[in-house]
């Protein structure tokens, strides 16, 4: 009995004319084929990504770690919770996800009434894994830019189950001219851990998504802490000057020729020009 010939794996794969700009993305570009089907290897890449995605969703909140560090960094920090009382609540009633919990809003009237400039909020959102590992390196970054804005800040808000809406109503409790919700957002195949600051000018219960400024994808592969940091401080430095955020305020902080007291350092600087 004659054996069947046996094809080299190499004559069956076929690669796409178009691989070259793989180098410009994370994204499943250029993945060859093999006839009509994709090779092996990317769909137990892809299968990989999605459970790695999957997990980022529902990673557990390391809550007291971030406090820790945010204390070691000087801030006095308040743990609150939205009413999704765990996370299938939370993926299941994105709205309760927007609400504070009774108790978590009795805590935060209990604080002293100063004037605060900006409330920075910490939430786990559809990520904990993007929080764990940018959330505090943002922060750093943005401790001079505070500094030379002369925020009074708040006691820095962490919150669990956690949907963006929520910082307007810890921002409204606490009567904050600004708050500035540092999320998770939801898992990419190629980014599950990818960081997202939302920015409200005088936040309070039923904002619209148009009445906040957004900057995403920050991490070590997308939006680096250092850019990230610099953008909000525009915003923060612009919306103060023109009292709004939103739609009315166009991010356009990769102008130099906007730049006011807020400036980037050399570095960025030179990117921009």
């Amino acid at each position: 009995m004659n054996e069947s010939p046996q094809i080299p794996a190499g004559s069956v794969f076929e690669e796409d004319n178009w691989r070259e700009l793989k180098r410009f993305t994370d994204a499943r570009i250029a993945l060859g084929h093999t006839g009509a089907s994709l090779p092996t290897k990317e769909m137990l890449k892809f299968s990989l990504s999605h459970a790695s995605a999957r997990d980022s969703v529902h990673m557990p909140f390391e809550k007291e770690r971030i406090a820790g560090e945010l204390e070691g960094l000087g801030f006095s920090t308040i743990q609150v919770n939205s009413q999704a009382t765990n996370r299938q609540t939370y993926l299941t009633r994105p709205d309760l996800g927007r609400l504070l919990s009774a108790s978590s809003g009795m805590l935060l009237a209990d604080l002293p009434k100063n004037a605060h400039d900006l409330t920075v909020v910490v939430a786990d959102g559809l990520s904990s894994k993007a929080v764990h590992r940018n959330a505090i390196p943002m922060i750093q970054h943005m401790l001079g830019y505070l500094a030379q804005l002369k925020f009074r800040l708040s006691p820095v808000v962490i919150a669990e189950q956690a949907r963006v809406g929520l910082g307007d109503a810890v921002g409204e409790i606490i009567k904050s001219t600004f708050v500035a919700i540092l999320i998770g957002e939801r898992p990419g195949l190629s980014s599950p851990d990818s960081l997202s600051v939302y920015l409200t000018y005088k936040p309070h219960t039923g904002r619209l998504e148009s009445e906040r400024n957004c900057i995403s994808n920050i991490r070590p592969e997308g939006l680096s802490y250092e850019k990230a940091a610099f953008k909000l401080a525009w915003l923060l430095e612009h919306a103060s000057l023109r009292q709004c955020t939103g739609i009315e305020l166009k991010d356009n902080s990769d102008d130099p020729e906007t730049f006011q007291m807020i400036r980037p350092n050399e570095q960025i600087e030179a990117k921009l020009r």
